[in-house]
């Protein structure tokens, strides 16, 4: 599991210059059993109305490149607003 963390972060250092570059931020809480990556979206990310596409589209997408054994990404502050 350890190796498993080292590439989620891995991933998670790849695409945070973008989300600081926007006053945000993603924190890893936990990787579940299930390998499904729990993140906590900080500063802006909270906020932002394009968050859920940016956890999916590229937090996700680059995680799952480093770490294919990863099954979804999930935000543990993120209410969905449709």
């Amino acid at each position: 599991m350890n190796d498993l963390i080292k590439k989620v972060e891995e991933a998670l250092d790849q695409i945070r210059p973008y989300l600081q570059a926007d006053g945000g931020n993603v924190s890893l809480v936990e990787i579940t059993e299930d390998n499904i990556v729990k993140l906590e979206l900080l500063g802006a990310c909270k906020s932002c109305s394009m968050n859920m596409m940016t956890l999916k589209a590229g937090i996700e997408d680059s995680i799952k490149r480093l770490a294919p054994e990863i099954k979804g990404v999930e935000a543990i502050n993120l209410t969905a607003t449709v």
